[in-house]
């Protein structure tokens, strides 16, 4: 699939997940990065549980332990994931300390193991998701080990960031943004590797970038944009997949929410869970800080509903919630 959206963490959780597939019906998702011992040992329910509807949905892990992987993974292939994958990308000090996520790309053979112990438990894509390096393993050559030795346990995909993980000195926000991107890295990974899908991450922020980055890679992930700007995938299954299904009005979209959020509610969650999600809905467009504020003030008080959502849907002039 030539676009997805990234797993981040307190984000991309099965509220924002159901409002980005009713905007997009082809765009892959992904699940927050989960620890194979919380799949394991944790509530399912609320780490996995997901509509049929949010497919295709990969289950991201975290984790360097290839039995407790494949564990993991068997849950999640009776649960009907679409695919696993593995973060060899997260540059935070707590997921160093567990000895995974960025600091694997310094253990290929490792990355490797994993794979090859996920591709024997289940009958599922098994992919990875890296930067381009971390610092002492930052050139491209180094880059090109990584993949080579993990290509060869079996991985489907490999979605790489355009940005070296700085493990030391750097916070996970600032990995985001002060290495400098390097898509040329990238681009050379699949014309040297053209047999491997390759998908490119990092600084992209609209379907003109997307479009751009096709003529060089796979697929494209699309990650902060994605969260801040939701509506940019609009006309995205139109675009990439000649799907001329008209889409929903913005009042529509947010409508077509709530059976979930009277579900939701229903279990004893809170409103602000659902509607925080909906705050970029209409960024930059007029009413939007309306929107914004009727959503902020209602959705924390006890007891608010779905009336807080259509108090916020009349704060917007007419021409933008019933634009598509």
């Amino acid at each position: 699939r030539p676009r997805s959206v990234a797993p981040m963490r307190d984000r991309t959780d099965r509220h924002f997940r159901l409002l980005v597939r009713r905007i997009t019906r082809h765009t892959l998702l992904y699940t927050p990065m989960l620890t194979p011992k919380a799949v394991i040992f944790g509530d399912r329910e609320k780490l996995l549980g997901f509509y049929p509807e949010e497919k295709p949905l990969s289950l991201q892990l975290g984790g360097d332990d290839p039995e407790e992987l494949a564990e993991a993974g068997r849950i999640a292939a009776d649960l009907d994931f679409d695919e696993i994958n593995l973060n060899i990308g997260c540059p935070s000090t707590r997921v160093q300390a567990g000895s995974f996520g960025a600091s694997l790309m310094a253990r290929p053979g490792r990355v490797a193991e994993a794979v090859e112990a996920l591709r024997s438990a289940v009958d599922l894509p098994i992919t990875v998701k890296s930067r381009i390096g971390i610092e002492g393993r930052e050139r491209y050559e180094d880059l090109l080990d990584f993949v080579d030795t993990v290509a060869g346990a079996g991985c489907d995909r490999f979605t790489v960031h355009a940005r070296i993980a700085i493990l030391k000195g750097l916070d996970p926000k600032q990995n985001r943004s002060i290495p400098p991107l390097r898509y040329h890295d990238v681009h050379r990974l699949k014309e040297e590797r053209p047999d491997l899908l390759i998908e490119i991450n990092g600084g992209i922020l609209n379907l003109d970038q997307v479009a751009e980055q096709l003529e060089r890679v796979d697929a494209v992930m699309l990650g902060r944009a994605a969260y801040e700007h939701p509506e940019l995938f609009a006309n995205a299954d139109r675009r990439f997949f000649s799907d001329a299904e008209p889409g929903l009005t913005g009042a529509e979209l947010v409508r077509s929410l709530y059976p979930h959020v009277e579900w939701w509610l229903s279990r004893g969650g809170r409103l602000h869970d659902v509607s925080r999600h909906l705050l970029n809905l209409f960024a930059g467009r007029p009413g939007a800080r309306h929107w914004r504020r009727v959503i902020s003030v209602g959705s924390p008080r006890p007891g608010s509903g779905i009336e807080v959502l259509e108090d916020a849907l009349r704060a917007l002039p007419g021409e933008v919630a019933t634009a598509s």
